[in-house]
């Protein structure tokens, strides 16, 4: 708030352009068209200006999350995927980072995370999806890591091969059948689960992620702050 006051999140307008708009055209520059664009809130206006894309529509967004909210396009899980979160600002070359990596599931990291926290007074670094990484695998995801010992913040943009995606749909299911209605590590119930407790519940269970680097070019809009930060420093070709 205010800029989402009545309009969709990723309809705030950074330097005079949607952030939605942004992400769209990384994805393009990078050869991805086919978007699917997983909504609830204030959904329908997104579908008036964004035609061309597919829809699935997260109904009981109130009471859900970021993982549940994700899953709602699960029919569409049968090919290799990007999943990008919709209220962050990146750049192609994220995104062609993730491409470039074999592996079966890849999260994109920003290893100069902390040159944007400087500035980031309301939302401190103890709120940051950090990484820790040991040869290239990920070795943990929590907001609970030390700064000091993280390797960098998942932003949020993750890459899944054919088998990364059965992979997550696996122990999506396997979490959900169990913890339905209860607690989930940090969450007071599954269905109010962030993505990264799944990745993390992968992670012990003995699955591979890896991470794919990226030195910044990137920006979280999380906080009114962060919107009017991003108006004087986003820069989307570095």
């Amino acid at each position: 708030m205010p800029a989402t006051d009545g309009t969709p999140k990723c309809f705030a307008r950074v330097q005079g352009k949607r952030i939605l708009d942004w992400g769209l055209e990384a994805l393009a520059l990078a050869g991805i068209r086919d978007i699917c664009f997983i909504g609830g809130y204030q959904i329908d206006k997104v579908r008036a200006d964004y035609p061309h894309l597919t829809f699935r529509h997260n109904r009981d967004w109130p009471h859900n999350n970021i993982l549940l909210s994700l899953m709602h396009a699960e029919d569409l899980m049968n090919e290799p995927f990007l999943c990008v979160y919709s209220d962050i600002l990146f750049t192609a070359d994220v995104v062609k980072r993730l491409l470039e990596n074999p592996a079966d599931i890849v999260l994109s990291v920003d290893t100069l995370w902390l040159e944007r926290y400087r500035h980031r007074t309301h939302h401190p670094p103890d709120d940051a999806e950090k990484v820790t990484a040991v040869n290239g695998r990920v070795t943990r995801i929590h907001r609970a890591i030390d700064p000091v010992e993280a390797h960098g913040e998942f932003t949020g943009v993750a890459r899944f091969s054919r088998t990364g995606a059965v992979l997550l749909k696996e122990h999506y299911h396997g979490c959900r059948a169990s913890h339905a209605g209860r607690p989930f590590r940090e969450a007071p119930v599954f269905e109010k689960a962030y993505l990264i407790q799944l990745f993390q519940e992968m992670i012990e269970a003995g699955v591979k992620l890896t991470h794919a680097d990226t030195p910044g070019e990137y920006m979280e809009i999380d906080t009114q702050q962060d919107f009017d930060l991003a108006q004087t420093y986003w820069q989307a070709c570095p």
